[in-house]
């Protein structure tokens, strides 16, 4: 029996000991009939799928599947839709199909009889259940292939320091995936990937002609100017790859020569599609903003957050007024000291940069935050914030320019993605990325709140006005997630959010007319809570720490932050209103 017959057969009593015997190609083949993700080669895809079926099949423990088990990985094959072109349908017939498929799967998960489930496995329940909010959210509300011209900005470069690419997108092209130079087989899927390009946006045009978000338009233009930017590299071998491993080129010599006239017409495809949307904009004069009551549902039951747009605002003023508050009194305390500055010539900034990040990954191991392992060792040191000239220097430049410590603390992300790798979930339905950007709360929160948690546990004890940049950043993050609340309720336009976005941040460090600040705002009027998510994640594992401590106390013992931060991360990067739920299944059990 097949992986998919299985799952419809509804058959509880087969064992994973049972499913190992089962063979891994009829597994891996029943999975790609329904989806052959755009976003990684066959080989990876296949990969995926082993690791998937084994975490199903031990087979020297015959335990039974778990309801969940048996549906997630059919599930998750099913929220794209068909592209047997090699172009996504997202005409009216092709998203019915999709409507069908969440309709029958949400009869399948509400016939699963969850009295008697653990807690592990009431918890998975919840979590599949809001990945089926989230694709109902998507076709009710936020219609990315109808309403945003950046859902069609499919080629990238650089691995996302997230669990997915941010956003809503149409399946992408990650050349990073890839290996160079490239294999025939791997030519020759890429290859395919990008002839659909020119394809892909002819039908994008005809599916957002009633679009009448304005800022969508008037900001959508800048991610195909910077995907044909790097097609051009691409065709001409120059093109740096960014990946967990680190920094690479993309050398087309050998089979990947074949490629350059299906790159160059992808190229002159996103050239002439930017310029569409260029004319396109003054015509279209509609709010973008999805409104507040559709933002509080899918805070509610996609991201599963405890709060609402109107809550959301008032903690990010209270952060954003703390931050300037911390800063002030930091300057205060610091008035007698040199300001901090880095090496100014290009390759002594880069050399104490890299010093930077070893220092802080051995901070970490050192307080027992991470486990010394080599893939922790080499995860942040392999993103090395290179030297910028002061021309070229945007927020993130500004602070970097100082001291590089703040933003590799919140590159705490790549020791995520290093567990994600290395250290893969047991469990099937915490393994990979969820869809739908259901972790943002949870890895931007981590990220932003490893920027202070570094500081209170003493990483700036030498270097005290390293302490003022801390501030400066969150001072930056709720700033910019005010901004984007108000662009949501259709209160600011994206040009708006940017002028607010700048003057809240300190040292008029933040110019509301930069590539960063547009990139930016776009991307959270495009998907909605991500520019929150950063200061709502935090507050919510600030809570976690605080009730963890608590529990601490209460039993006698002294706060270990090292068990603790091993605590929260083991459930897996999921809703943290989940994370709560499990720690607090864990204490009972015990």
């Amino acid at each position: 029996m097949g992986a998919t017959k299985l799952a419809e057969s509804g058959h509880s009593e087969v064992t994973s000991s049972e499913l190992h015997h089962l063979s891994a190609d009829r597994l891996i083949d029943n999975y790609l009939l329904y989806h052959q993700p755009h976003s990684m080669s066959k080989a990876l895809s296949r990969a995926i799928m082993i690791v998937s079926a084994l975490a199903f099949a031990a087979p020297a423990i015959a335990r039974p599947l778990t309801p969940f088990a048996r549906v997630v990985v059919e599930w998750r094959a099913m929220i794209e839709p068909s592209a047997a072109t090699g172009v996504p349908d997202y005409s009216p017939a092709g998203l019915r199909i999709l409507e069908q498929r969440l309709t029958t799967t949400r009869a399948r998960l509400a016939a699963i009889d969850r009295r008697n489930l653990t807690p592990t496995d009431q918890i998975n329940g919840d979590l599949i259940e809001a990945e089926m909010n989230g694709l109902d959210f998507q076709l009710r509300v936020l219609r990315p292939w109808a309403r945003d011209p950046g859902y069609y900005a499919t080629v990238w470069s650089e691995q996302s320091d997230v669990p997915a690419h941010e956003g809503p997108n149409a399946p992408v092209i990650d050349l990073w995936r890839y290996a160079y130079p490239l294999s025939a087989p791997d030519s020759t899927r890429l290859s395919k990937q990008l002839a659909a390009i020119p394809a892909l946006l002819d039908a994008a045009r005809v599916n957002l002609a009633g679009s009448q978000a304005h800022d969508l338009f008037a900001y959508g233009a800048r991610a195909f100017h910077d995907q044909a930017d790097v097609l051009a590299q691409l065709e001409a071998g120059t093109l740096e790859l960014r990946s967990l491993e680190g920094r690479r080129r993309a050398d087309l010599s050998g089979e990947g020569q074949r490629l350059r006239p299906v790159i160059r017409a992808a190229r002159v495809a996103t050239e002439r599609f930017a310029a569409w949307i260029e004319a396109e904009a003054p015509r279209r004069t509609g709010p973008s903003g999805i409104g507040r009551a559709d933002y509080d549902w899918a805070a509610r039951h996609v991201y599963l957050s405890p709060y609402d747009w109107a809550a959301q605002e008032i903690l990010l003023k209270r952060e954003l007024s703390r931050a300037w508050a911390g800063l002030a009194l930091e300057e205060v305390r610091n008035r007698t000291l040199p300001p901090l500055a880095m090496p100014q010539s290009a390759n002594a900034f880069n050399q104490a940069s890299l010093a930077k990040a070893e220092r802080f990954t051995q901070f970490l191991i050192d307080r027992g935050m991470v486990p010394d392992r080599p893939w922790y060792r080499a995860a942040i040191p392999a993103q090395l914030v290179k030297w910028r000239p002061p021309t070229e220097r945007d927020f993130f430049g500004h602070v970097v320019a100082q001291d590089p410590l703040p933003l590799y603390s919140h590159f705490y992300h790549w020791m995520e993605l290093a567990r994600m790798a290395h250290e893969p979930h047991p469990d099937p339905v915490r393994q990979g990325p969820l869809p739908f950007n259901i972790w943002q709360d949870r890895s931007e929160g981590f990220a932003t709140a490893m920027e202070e948690l570094a500081m209170q546990a003493g990483l700036y004890d030498d270097l005290p006005r390293g302490r003022e940049l801390v501030w400066i950043m969150l001072a930056n993050r709720a700033a910019r997630g005010l901004a984007s609340l108000y662009v949501q309720d259709n209160r600011m336009t994206l040009a708006e959010a940017g002028r607010f976005h700048a003057r809240w941040t300190p040292r008029g460090w933040s110019d509301p007319d930069s590539r960063l600040v547009g990139f930016e705002q776009l991307l959270y009027l495009r998907q909605p809570g991500y520019g929150a998510s950063y200061i709502v994640g935090k507050i919510q594992l600030d809570d976690l720490l605080a009730r963890q401590s608590e529990r601490a106390s209460r039993a006698g013992r002294p706060f270990d932050a090292a068990a603790t931060l091993a605590a929260l991360a083991q459930p897996g990067i999921m809703p943290l209103s989940l994370v709560e739920r499990a720690l607090d299944a864990e204490e009972h059990a015990n």
